[in-house]
């Protein structure tokens, strides 16, 4: 039977709606109350923006054979162990007769400031995976089989995130994937490395610029890093656990 990916493309685009509609909300809300966080920070903390997201993991699921199995997208029930701490909060899980079927990041990146923060999604990111298959292999989710971990970046699509950056390591070479990139680019590099190490079942990246308020626009930087790329291996792995039940 053939995998079924639940018209991701119009649910992307109204994920990415959603997104940029939510983040100007909570600003604007923010700042009637007189009660702004710095900068871009508003958005974030207004709350729910990557709920678009999260709903089309939601139709994956129930659509390739698992209709039953328990989504989790509460934060009261979203921790599980960690190795190198005791608890880690996803944004997704998916649990299936007791098992660990999938846990799921969704991450955002808007400007205007992109050096710093992209250092540091990048090392949350590979830390994240890192405690928990380490866990994994110390059965703290018992005996089961690896779930599968998906790591989702939606970017601003600007200027500032599409410039070639300099880099400065003064005693050693930067490896050359990364000379004269855009942050967008090594989004891209962050994603594919983050799969090729086996950090992650499937990590994506789509840019997006802030007029996608109104049409959803989005664009992808490679097809290993895409969209389609990302539901199909989630997908995939769903039909095998439900074609393991029958």
């Amino acid at each position: 039977m053939a995998l079924d990916l639940c018209d991701f493309e119009n649910q992307a685009r109204v994920a990415i709606k959603a997104f940029w509609q939510t983040r100007t909300k909570a600003t604007l809300k923010q700042k009637t109350s007189g009660k702004s966080d710095q900068g871009e920070r508003t958005g974030v903390t207004g709350g729910k923006n990557m709920d678009g997201f999260a709903n089309l993991v939601v139709d994956i699921v129930k659509a390739n054979g698992l209709p039953h199995a328990q989504i989790h997208q509460s934060r009261a029930v979203l921790t599980l162990p960690g190795y190198f701490r005791p608890t880690k909060l996803w944004d997704l899980l998916v649990v299936n007769d007791g098992r660990l079927l999938a846990a799921l990041e969704f991450k955002s990146h808007v400007g205007p400031s992109f050096g710093n923060n992209f250092n540091n999604r990048t090392e949350e990111a590979i830390g994240t995976s890192h405690d928990l298959w380490t866990a994994y292999r110390e059965g703290a989710f018992g005996n089961q089989v690896r779930p599968f971990v998906g790591w989702l970046m939606v970017v601003e699509d600007a200027p500032a995130s599409r410039t070639p950056v300099k880099d400065k390591s003064p005693h050693f070479p930067v490896f050359k994937e990364f000379v004269g990139t855009s942050y967008q680019k090594r989004y891209d590099i962050l994603c594919q490395r983050l799969v090729l190490e086996q950090l992650y079942s499937a990590a994506a990246v789509v840019a997006t610029p802030r007029a996608a308020m109104t049409d959803g626009v989005y664009s992808e930087l490679s097809a290993m890093t895409g969209l389609r790329s990302f539901v199909a291996a989630l997908a995939g792995h769903i039909a095998t656990e439900a074609a393991s039940q029958t």
